[in-house]
C-alpha cells in the first residue's frame, strides 16, 4: 500500500487499495485479543487542496476477552480512516493544519498508519453481552452461569471501624 505524494498532488493520479493485512504480529502482545481475522483495508488516495488525501475504512472481526467475565466476546469493528499527506517541499505553501502529515520521502507506505488507526480503535472494554454480570469478587465464580453464596454487602473500608462499634 504505497503511493507517491508528489505524483498524486502534481499529476492528479489517484490510487485505490483493497487489501487484507495479517494482524497476528500487531496484536501478539495483547492478552485480551484471543483471535483476529485479517484486517480489510479499502482506501482511496486522491489529490485534495495541494495534498494527497487518503480516505476509506478498515474492518476486522475480533474475539476478545469480556472485560467482566473473561469469556470470549465477538466484536466486528469498522473504522473510518482519513489522512492527508504533503511533501516537505510543498508543505510551506499549505496553511498550517494539525491533521496534515508532512513526509520527507516522496513514497509513503500506508501500512503503519493503518496499523496505528486499528490499535487506537480497538474496544477498551468489550462485553460478551450488555447484561453480563461478571465474576464474583470474592470467590471468582462466573455469575452469568451460577450464583454464589458470597455476601453481597459491600461496605466502604473507611467505615469498617464504625461497623465494629455496632457489634
Amino acid at each position: 500500500m504505497e503511493f507517491r505524494v508528489m505524483e498524486v498532488v502534481s499529476k492528479g493520479v489517484e490510487h485505490s487499495f483493497n487489501e487484507e493485512l495479517d494482524m497476528q504480529e500487531l496484536l501478539g502482545d495483547r492478552k485480551d485479543v484471543l483471535s483476529a481475522s485479517q484486517l480489510r483495508a479499502s482506501l482511496a488516495v486522491r489529490p485534495f487542496d495541494g495534498t494527497a488525501q487518503v480516505s476509506g475504512e478498515l474492518s476486522a472481526d475480533l474475539k476478545m476477552a469480556c472485560s467482566r467475565c473473561l469469556e470470549p466476546a465477538e466484536e466486528h469493528i469498522v473504522i473510518p480512516i482519513e489522512e492527508r499527506f504533503a511533501h516537505v517541499s510543498a508543505a510551506k505553501d499549505i496553511n498550517e493544519d494539525e491533521d496534515l502529515i508532512i513526509v520527507e520521502e516522496d513514497k509513503v507506505d500506508l501500512r503503519p498508519y493503518v496499523e496505528g488507526t486499528m490499535l487506537l480503535y480497538l474496544p477498551m472494554s468489550p462485553l460478551c453481552s450488555d447484561d453480563c454480570k461478571g465474576l464474583c469478587p470474592d470467590c471468582g465464580i462466573n455469575l452469568n452461569e451460577q450464583s454464589c453464596g458470597c455476601s453481597q454487602d459491600v461496605i466502604d473500608p473507611r467505615f469498617e471501624a464504625l461497623k465494629k462499634l455496632l457489634e
